[in-house]
């Protein structure tokens, strides 16, 4: 009897590809295997000792342990719009457009869900994070995939392409979409835009009408003079847009779970509306370290986090460059998007992370599970120190050998 009984959403959404490597990383560790995991973007290294220490001196006041605000403690929400005007010289109103959030993620999944009606339309790029199309699918709506075109030396993204393929699913999808995502520095592919993508965008978005839900978790991380701009910078933006931050790649902060989301005081307003139901807000402790984290602490990304990327970064191209995997060099993100090696490319990236993992004892993520235009590609997490991705581009060189010579 109660086989019979369906959950819809669960059944609308498709198999996590992503587990089959979990999987499979778990057995072989279970059974003692030393597993390099460049699988998952969680930062490797603690949050920054000022940080930890402003929780824990928080943490020791009985008056921090009740409930919180569900949008977020003024002085956070406050820091916050401090940190758009330092770096974007934008103002936001701490009251009606900014929400803090329990991560982007949830912050993400929770504007979705408040501001989509069941049918609506939203056009996500694919390859894409995946909660950025499956949380639409949650709440009901239907989402259009959209091809993401790179440039794949530069992952400079081709703008005029990406601007006449939006326009082209606003004319042609019924319903005409109401939403557009955009998350740049691209996750997974590390794809970036410059700041008159965004113009171009606004104005497009204010043509046609429809919300635009950026996501710009990886802002701080880039590399070789590249900096990453925030829709908010543009004129009339807060009329069409919201924007999500998150502090946990930032300042290595990924499980306190501390985000944003900030811009257009309709969304925010049903974002702030939906919380107030669903929670109470992050353990305020929390909450303090972190507007400590924006307010005095704002070189940590710039001083502590981009070198360590930067650096393992540089030597990853070169180490898995001379193994026989040749990497393009991405200039924001922690993250290599790399093309699946010619002599293996016929497997799919499924069945070569299997491969990888089974025969290198090196994890990757298959770049199917962010979408069909993945498949070529394998996301590789720069979350090893420079010694195991030199013993990772080791075990890659003795794998592809092995390939080579199997093929003669």
């Amino acid at each position: 009897m109660f086989d019979e009984i369906q959950f819809d959403k669960i059944n609308r959404l498709p198999k996590y590809l992503f587990a089959e490597i979990n999987d499979l990383k778990m057995e072989l560790r279970r059974e003692g295997k030393d597993i390099i995991d460049f699988s998952m973007g969680n930062p490797d290294a603690p949050t920054p000792k000022p940080i930890i220490d402003k929780l824990c001196e928080t943490a020791q006041k009985p008056k921090t342990h009740g409930y919180s605000a569900s949008k977020g403690i003024y002085k956070l929400r406050l820091a916050m719009r401090k940190w758009y005007k330092r770096k974007y010289n934008v103002d936001l109103d701490p009251d009606t457009e900014i929400v803090a959030t329990m991560g982007s993620k949830e912050g993400y999944v929770h504007l979705v869900q408040a501001i989509s009606n069941p049918g609506d339309v939203a056009i996500v790029p694919d390859p894409t994070y995946p909660i950025h199309s499956q949380a639409f699918i949650l709440a009901g709506a239907n989402v259009e995939k959209m091809q993401l075109v790179f440039d794949e030396d530069t992952f400079e993204v081709d703008e005029d392409r990406f601007l006449a393929d939006v326009e082209d699913h606003l004319d042609n999808s019924i319903p005409k979409a109401k939403f557009l995502v955009v998350n740049f520095p691209h996750n997974p592919s590390t794809a970036t835009v410059t700041p008159e993508f965004y113009e171009r965008l606004v104005a497009l978005a204010k043509e046609k009408r429809f919300y635009i839900i950026s996501d710009i978790a990886y802002a701080d991380i880039t590399f070789d003079g590249y900096t990453t701009p925030s829709i908010m910078s543009v004129e009339g933006a807060k009329d069409v847009a919201v924007e999500a931050y998150t502090l946990s790649k930032s300042y290595n902060m990924a499980g306190w779970r501390v985000g944003f989301i900030v811009g257009n005081k309709k969304l925010i307003g049903a974002l702030q509306s939906i919380k107030s139901w669903l929670d109470y807000g992050m353990f305020t402790p929390i909450q303090v370290a972190a507007t400590v984290a924006l307010d005095e602490h704002d070189y940590i990304p710039q001083k502590e986090i981009i070198p360590r990327y930067k650096k393992r970064r540089d030597v990853m191209l070169n180490a898995f460059g001379k193994a026989g995997w040749p990497l393009a060099k991405p200039s924001a993100s922690m993250f290599i998007w790399a093309k699946i090696p010619e002599i293996a490319r016929e497997m799919g990236s499924l069945e070569f992370s299997k491969q990888l993992l089974l025969r290198a004892d090196v994890a990757v993520s298959p770049g199917i599970g962010f979408g069909k235009y993945g498949d070529g590609y394998v996301r590789i997490a720069l979350i090893e120190n420079q010694n195991r991705i030199r013993q990772a581009a080791r075990n890659i060189k003795k794998f592809l050998k092995e390939l080579e010579e199997a093929k003669k």
